[in-house]
């Protein structure tokens, strides 16, 4: 693993996926459990939109997305949060990482620090070191469920102030989600040390506690950044959304024009369709709900260390102190010897993550069950 000079690191698990498709390619069968892509294509109804849409050109859209898409995302709010918002404060992006991209320029100034938990998405840290911005980490803990709290962030800033707290719940790799009280904390504490809160709510949908809480129902003050990604089966069609407060919406409008004209609109016409589609989106979030159960029970025995199975999006946080100390390594025996992909802990933590594995369960059921006995197999051999 290298370290650029502004340290920017490899995703590791995009390195572990690489490896596994070469694997593949010369015949071995792989159990893919390193990434966050669920195993279902979009609902029936999304190929339907787009296949009607086709035969017309696909031009530029508005900067800000198509109005038909932007109404119904505010439709979304209040049906799902009970929230009015603008369609004008909307605006459709390129999956959530050009939304990052438009949040942190939008609010900051190059050279502002902005505060992440630890462990956390690795895209955050790379992409804010390599825009310019300083990282300041709150580490999280397994033994509080990986809940970030306002305590924990004001003693973050008095140690070292930062201007921004880019936030996830639910949270990747740990699947930790706040409820209501648990985000009202963090908005009041964000709002009294002057910090400005970006709420990543790309997991929303997949909470099995209780209905998702978004940053809108509690501040309109927050940046807001939602994508198709997950709840929807849409990863590689590239399609999310921002809501921003009124006062940044223009200057987050035109940093879209300049730096990505607009998001694709095939793919807008198909995140359209997906919005009337939740029947289909809550039967996947069945089948994760079930893997979930199948994962955790079969990790535990195993010998993995996972005090609980995460409250929401598709993944297990996994403790491997019985076996290892060098996530990567034993991600990489693991891959060639028995054919189980998954991703390192040091991809989501450069301090503590050497003790941890991120196992994906956004999979078929098949590849669970497939992947645990490989591991069973892989165990009993010695690693």
């Amino acid at each position: 693993m290298t370290d650029t000079q502004d340290g920017i690191r490899p995703f590791l698990a995009m390195d572990i996926l690489k490896r596994a498709k070469v694997l593949e390619s010369e015949g071995r069968s792989i159990c893919h459990l390193e990434l966050g892509e669920p195993g279902q294509p979009p609902a029936p109804g999304v190929i339907d939109a787009v296949a009607k849409a086709l035969p017309s050109p696909q031009g530029y859209t508005n900067a800000k997305g198509l109005l038909d898409l932007r109404r119904r995302l505010s439709r979304y709010y209040a049906e799902q949060h009970g929230v009015d918002v603008d369609p004008d404060l909307i605006m459709a992006t390129m999956g959530s990482s050009s939304g990052f991209i438009l949040a942190f320029h939008t609010a900051f100034r190059p050279g502002a620090k902005i505060a992440i938990t630890r462990p956390g998405y690795p895209a955050y840290v790379n992409t804010l070191a390599g825009l310019g911005f300083g990282v300041v980490e709150i580490p999280v803990h397994a033994a509080n469920g990986w809940h970030l709290t306002g305590a924990e962030i004001a003693a973050a800033h008095a140690r070292q102030p930062f201007e921004g707290l880019l936030f996830a719940s639910p949270a990747n790799p740990t699947g930790a989600s706040v409820d209501r009280a648990g985000m009202a904390d963090i908005v009041e504490t964000c709002a009294r040390l002057g910090v400005t809160f970006i709420s990543d709510e790309i997991y929303h949908g997949l909470d099995y506690r209780g209905p998702s809480v978004s940053a809108l129902e509690l501040t309109r003050d927050a940046i807001v950044i939602n994508s198709f990604s997950k709840y929807y089966c849409m990863t590689g069609w590239r399609i999310g959304w921002m809501v921003l407060p009124d006062a940044l919406i223009r200057r987050a409008e035109i940093l879209q024009q300049n730096l990505f004209i607009s998001a694709p609109t095939l793919s807008q016409i198909a995140a359209t369709a997906a919005l009337d589609e939740r029947d289909y989106s809550e039967a996947q979030k069945a089948s994760y709900a079930q893997n979930r159960a199948v994962l955790s029970a079969g990790l535990r025995e195993l010998g993995f260390d996972l005090p609980s199975p995460g409250d929401g999006a598709f993944y297990a946080y996994a403790g491997i102190s019985r076996f290892s100390n060098d996530s990567l390594a034993f991600c990489e025996t693991m891959l060639e010897r028995a054919g189980v992909a998954s991703a390192p802990g040091v991809d989501f933590d450069r301090v503590d993550g050497n003790g941890f594995i991120r196992f994906s369960y956004a999979g078929t059921r098949q590849s669970i069950e497939e992947g645990l006995e490989r591991l069973r197999v892989f165990l009993a051999a010695g690693g």
